[in-house]
């Protein structure tokens, strides 16, 4: 059986990696326009991944509380990091959106390419409090323009089923934006893990919370919340439960 999900692993990367230098390449003529037409025509490669990984590798995903989401106003998901699946699924969950990373992603050949056109938060990890205020200032700006921010609140992937550090970025973003917050888990790394070339067939589920309300919150209050919301699902994602909106690319 291992033989078979490695094999069909190989076929995913095939199709991916092909996909992604032709992306990356051609994208790079849509940079004069606005980030608007970019994301546009980026986010589609993440949606042919998704149906490719569904394809090959039998990796689906069920979206739970998708009618939580208000698509008329701009608003911030503090996620769970597992695997580079939710970099993709989101793009298709949510609207237009832009990524807080590290900046050193964008120095990988073609893929850095391509993330650079999705106009992102890029940080230096190692620049402390210098970090933090341009997390905040740009993710502001990227809010009030109407595009939704996307922060991994763990700062890196972590094993299924094991809680990191909440970080208190994507908390304070919250608090000083004043935007609606969406608290997302999902069990991603169980089929598409950490470090591993294998993915294996499954259901990821993915549970958002309805947009909190953070006016009169503090930051630690925000973290709270986030902290609280992946803890009760990374029980929750294993047992799976009932389903209540399926969201696929088409």
């Amino acid at each position: 059986m291992k033989i078979i999900w490695f094999l069909r692993s190989v076929l995913f990367a095939l199709g991916q990696v092909t996909t992604l230098v032709f992306f990356s390449l051609l994208g790079q003529l849509t940079r004069p326009f606005s980030f608007a037409t970019r994301y546009q025509f980026m986010h589609y490669w993440a949606k042919f991944c998704l149906v490719w990984v569904r394809w090959t590798c039998g990796v689906k995903y069920s979206v739970h509380g998708a009618d939580n989401i208000d698509r008329q106003n701009a608003g911030l998901i503090l996620a769970r990091h597992e695997s580079a699946w939710e970099t993709l699924a989101f793009q298709a969950i949510f609207p237009r959106q832009a990524y807080v990373l590290k900046r050193e992603l964008l120095k990988i050949p073609f893929f850095g390419w391509g993330m650079a056109l999705l106009n992102p938060i890029a940080i230096d990890r190692g620049a402390g409090r210098k970090a933090l205020n341009q997390l905040v200032k740009e993710g502001t700006a990227r809010l009030q323009k109407g595009d939704w921010v996307v922060v991994f609140p763990e700062g890196t992937r972590m094993p299924a089923g094991e809680l990191g550090k909440i970080n208190i970025g994507g908390a304070m973003l919250a608090t000083k934006s004043k935007a609606p917050v969406y608290l997302v888990a999902h069990n991603a790394g169980s089929y598409w893990p950490k470090n591993s070339f294998i993915k294996t067939p499954g259901t990821i589920d993915v549970y958002i919370s309805p947009p909190l309300d953070v006016a009169d919150m503090s930051a630690s209050e925000v973290n709270q919340q986030v902290e609280n919301w992946l803890s009760q699902h990374l029980t929750s994602t294993e047992t799976k439960g009932a389903k209540e909106e399926t969201v696929q690319p088409q």
